[in-house]
């Protein structure tokens, strides 16, 4: 039997659990449009901003964001957006993901930029894990993109950087930094309404929506990405809490959504308790810091 679209008669494409609706294209790929240009719209003020960076791996989320962020802000002539992709240096899969990155530049007219663990780090992912060090290869790589975005944006003059972290993405997130206790890393999650010297603002246009969205989405709209799960997340802590968020949301489904409302709710009161932290120049790289020595130059000493 064909299930009909809830808003037309049209066959659905997809059964929305958390709200009922069947949905089909036309009406999923309307719903989550909407979505996300009403996130961005929520992010801030973007009227004054001339230069947006959109950070791209080439897998699904960040692919997604790019092109969403093209159709929103490509109608302005006065904006520039740019492909800003971390090569960590991880061989049989980033080398791989890149060339999808590349492809939808090139499709949509961008300049696509490409940083890597090796140009600013001096060594890279594959290289690090050899050393077996107890931290753990994710531990490094969060440090060190990081560095790598941040750097490379402000060379590059950005005013806004997009991150394609999906729903779910957020709702680990937050999950995680509560069962740490870390309730100061916790306010700091973005998307970022104010500006820290030397720091590039994130935007995060898919973070309400379901990574399956994004999925699905970029299949109906025959956006091109990279469909393969980095080698080394295999043994991240995040995945403990992904799958407690799969059980939960497929128990109940919203959760998800759950978790991200009830920390927007918070996050102003979290923030009056946890300001932003006063940061200084790392005395080894200059780079932004809350100490006196970067996060990323402890870790760069450890291994090199």
């Amino acid at each position: 039997m064909t299930i009909i679209c809830s808003k037309c008669k049209k066959p659905a494409v997809t059964f929305i659990r958390y709200n009922g609706t069947h949905l089909c294209r036309d009406h999923f790929i309307q719903y989550f449009e909407k979505r996300v240009k009403k996130d961005i719209k929520k992010q801030g003020a973007t009227k004054d901003v001339k230069r947006i960076a959109v950070a791209l791996s080439g897998g699904k989320d960040s692919v997604v964001a790019l092109h969403m962020i093209y159709d929103v802000f490509s109608k302005r002539p006065d904006v520039e957006i740019i492909g800003l992709t971390v090569d960590e240096g991880i061989k049989g899969y980033r080398d791989k993901s890149i060339v999808f990155a590349a492809k939808n530049c090139k499709e949509l007219g961008i300049e696509h930029c490409i940083v890597s663990f090796k140009e600013v780090v001096g060594i890279n992912l594959d290289e690090i894990v050899l050393k077996d060090d107890e931290l753990g290869a994710c531990s490094y790589c969060g440090v060190f993109r990081r560095l790598c975005l941040n750097r490379k944006a402000r060379e590059l003059k950005i005013e806004k950087l997009v991150m394609g972290h999906n729903l779910d993405d957020m709702a680990q997130s937050i999950l995680m930094n509560f069962v740490n206790g870390d309730l100061k890393k916790l306010a700091r999650l973005g998307p970022h309404s104010k500006v820290q010297p030397g720091l590039v603002p994130r935007m995060l246009p898919l973070r309400s929506i379901p990574e399956k969205e994004n999925m699905l989405y970029a299949v109906l709209k025959n956006i091109d990405f990279y469909d393969a799960e980095c080698p080394y997340s295999t043994y991240a802590f995040r995945r403990d809490f992904r799958d407690i968020i799969d059980e939960l949301e497929f128990r109940n489904p919203g959760t998800r959504h759950s978790i991200l409302n009830s920390y927007n709710a918070m996050k102003d009161i979290l923030m009056m308790k946890y300001p932003p932290a006063q940061l200084v120049k790392c005395l080894k790289c200059g780079e932004p810091s809350s100490q006196e020595i970067c996060k990323a130059c402890i870790l760069k000493d450890r291994i090199l």
